[in-house]
C-alpha cells in the first residue's frame, strides 16, 4: 500500500492552509466494528456509531480487507440492486470486476476508482477475476456510499472508471505527505471524479512525524478514516489509528499528524479524508435503497421485484 505514488513528492504542487485559518477540532473518534459482506469478504464499518448529522451527505463506508487470500478464497458480491445514491469503490490492492444492468462496468486494479451513480436504479455485481480466484493474493479497498438529493435520485444511472494514474497528486507544504485527490476541489486543484453532490475525497500518506494541514470549505463537513498506521487529528492532537474514524467540528482547515513510530507492516500513516455539502433532507436507508420516504423505499423494492431495475443476464440467475 499504496499503488499510486511518486519517488519525490517535492516535485508536486504544494497545498497548505492560510496562516489565519480556523482549525477544526476533532469532536469524536469512533472505532469501526468488523463484519462480512457479499459472499464473505471481511469489512470494517468505518462510520458505525457516528450520528448521520455528522456524515451527511455520506451514508456509509466499508474498508474491504486488508486480507491475503489463499488460492480459491477471493470473494465478491452476487447480483444486487441499488437506487437513490452513488457507490464509490476505491481499490488499493488487488483487482475487482464490475458489471451492471445498464451496460456499465470494467476492471479496477491497484489505485483505481469505480464511481457508480445508481440513480433511478440498476443491478450490479462485483467479483474478483478468475485469475485472482485461482492464484489468491492481497485484496484491500474501500466502498463509500454518497447520497443524492431528492431532485437527482431518479436520474439515469452512470458509471465512471477513474484510473489511478488520473488522480490529482499533491503534497504538503514540507513534502511530508502525499495527497491523492480522487474527487472535488482542494485549494484550486481538481480531482477527476464527477460528483452530483459536492464532495471532496482523497487518500493521503503521511510520513512518520509529519503534519498535514489543509484548507477546508466551511460549508463542508469533515471526516478522516485511518486505513493503516497511527497518528492524531486536530490542533489538540486527538489520537486515532487504523480502523478509527474522526469527526471534525466547524472551521476552515483540518490537521492530521503521523506518530513518529509506525508499525513495521505500514511504514506511514494512511488516511482517507472526506468532506461534503450536507443535503439536509430526510434520509431513509433500507438495504440497497436510499430514498427520502418510506413510501419511496417500498416503491423501490416493488420495482426491483417487478424487474424494473434491470435483469440479470441469462445463465447467471
Amino acid at each position: 500500500m499504496p499503488a499510486v505514488t511518486v519517488e519525490n513528492p517535492l516535485t508536486l504542487p504544494r497545498v497548505a492552509a492560510p496562516v489565519a485559518a480556523h482549525a477544526r477540532p476533532a469532536l469524536a473518534v469512533a472505532t469501526a466494528p468488523s463484519g462480512f459482506e457479499g459472499e464473505g469478504f471481511p469489512v470494517r464499518r468505518a462510520f458505525a456509531g457516528i450520528d448521520y448529522k455528522h456524515l451527511d451527505p455520506f451514508i456509509m463506508m466499508d474498508q474491504m480487507g486488508e486480507v491475503e487470500y489463499a488460492p480459491g478464497e477471493p470473494k465478491g458480491t452476487p447480483w444486487h440492486p441499488h437506487r437513490g445514491f452513488e457507490t464509490v469503490t476505491y481499490l488499493i490492492d488487488g483487482t475487482f470486476v464490475h458489471r451492471d444492468s445498464h451496460g456499465g462496468g470494467g476492471v479496477i486494479n491497484d489505485g483505481d476508482t469505480q464511481w457508480m451513480t445508481a440513480g433511478s436504479g440498476l443491478l450490479h455485481i462485483e467479483a474478483p477475476p478468475e485469475s485472482l480466484v485461482l492464484s489468491g493474493g492481497l485484496f484491500h479497498g474501500l466502498q463509500l456510499w454518497v447520497n443524492l438529493p431528492k431532485s437527482d435520485k431518479m436520474m439515469a444511472p452512470r458509471y465512471q472508471d477513474i484510473g489511478g494514474g488520473n488522480v490529482k497528486l499533491l503534497t504538503s507544504a514540507d513534502g511530508g505527505a502525499l495527497l491523492r485527490l480522487i474527487a472535488g476541489d482542494l485549494d484550486g486543484h481538481q480531482g477527476p471524479g464527477i460528483t452530483h453532490t459536492p464532495i471532496t475525497m482523497m487518500h493521503v500518506t503521511v510520513n512518520p512525524g509529519a503534519e498535514l494541514t489543509l484548507p477546508w470549505r466551511k460549508d463542508f463537513n469533515a471526516l478522516a478514516y485511518a486505513l493503516a498506521g497511527r497518528g492524531s487529528a486536530g490542533a489538540e492532537g486527538r489520537p486515532f489509528r487504523m480502523g478509527q474514524a474522526v469527526v471534525f467540528g466547524a472551521g476552515d482547515s483540518i490537521t492530521i499528524r503521523a506518530d513518529e513510530s509506525q508499525e513495521s507492516r505500514s511504514p506511514n500513516f494512511e488516511v482517507v479524508l472526506l468532506g461534503g455539502l450536507p443535503i439536509r433532507e430526510p434520509m431513509m436507508h433500507y438495504g440497497p435503497f436510499v430514498m427520502n420516504t418510506h413510501a419511496e423505499l417500498a416503491q423501490a423494492f416493488e420495482d426491483f421485484q417487478a424487474g424494473r431495475l434491470g435483469t440479470i443476464p441469462a445463465g447467471e440467475r
